[in-house]
């Protein structure tokens, strides 16, 4: 690890930027442009205070806005300090991209470890959304997603009784097995997105520890013709995925004809 005490900016003074704005500018830029990487440790507070030439306060001000925006992660402890993490995986959610096409546009591996893969009765909220009868039989599958072997979300998705659904391989895009076997592609869907925190089974599965703030995405898609195909609850580690959404007419425009693997 190197500790990168040449490269200290000069703070410029009465220019109306605060000192802690830009001590993040500089981390950040650096690194962007690759002084830093994931894992580097930064030099200690006192230390990396005193040759900035700011207080510590100054300092722990810049470290907690990174560290808020997952750029930093800070370790307590002899063996500790403030560590550069992995850069967070972008999550658009404009169109139906789903986590196996997020990741391949991120350069990084899906893999998909499968907890259930079950036929079960209809519950009334995934009744509502697939629009059949409470108690009727639907295919649920519940599996942790990773991206360079780094567990980011957990999915549960429940999918009309199709025949042979759950003989398929389901390590893969399941948008694509609705689409290349059953001609339901996903064309269009609504989501609804809130901050939650991890159950002790959920963290267990996602590496973390229980109550660490989460984001829920219920989602339900739809196949031409407005036919419900999927109802989803997927939890997402937000320290990993940064979810974002274009708006705008030509977006909203492009929203029904996009389709993608899941």
């Amino acid at each position: 690890m190197t500790d990168h005490l040449d490269s200290l900016p000069e703070l410029e003074r009465g220019t109306g930027v605060p000192a802690h704005v830009q001590i993040e500018r500089w981390l950040l830029e650096s690194i962007a442009g690759g002084e830093m990487e994931p894992g580097d440790r930064l030099p200690g507070e006192r230390e990396l205070a005193a040759r900035l030439g700011v207080s510590r306060m100054t300092l722990r001000q810049a470290l907690a806005t990174l560290e808020r925006d997952g750029v930093l992660v800070r370790v307590p402890g002899r063996r500790g300090g403030a560590f550069v993490t992995e850069p967070r995986i972008e999550c658009d959610l404009t169109g139906l991209a789903g986590f196996t096409e997020q990741m391949r546009r991120a350069h990084l591996r899906a893999e998909a470890r499968i907890l259930v893969a079950a036929t079960v009765p209809a519950s009334p909220a995934v009744a509502a959304a697939l629009e059949v009868a409470a108690g009727e039989p639907v295919h649920e599958v519940a599996r942790v997603r990773s991206a360079g072997q780094t567990p980011v979300a957990l999915e549960r998705s429940f999918f009309p009784a199709l025949p042979g659904f759950l003989a398929q391989d389901l390590g893969g895009s399941l948008y694509a097995l609705l689409a290349g076997h059953y001609d339901l592609a996903p064309r269009t869907a609504l989501e609804h997105l809130d901050p939650v925190v991890a159950a002790p089974a959920e963290a267990a599965e996602l590496g973390i520890e229980p109550g660490t703030p989460l984001m829920l995405i219920e989602r339900t898609a739809y196949a031409a013709g407005g036919v419900p195909v999927e109802y989803a609850r997927d939890l997402f580690r937000p320290d990993r995925v940064r979810v974002s959404v274009r708006s705008g007419v030509s977006a909203a425009a492009a929203l029904p004809g996009r389709t993608a693997g899941r």
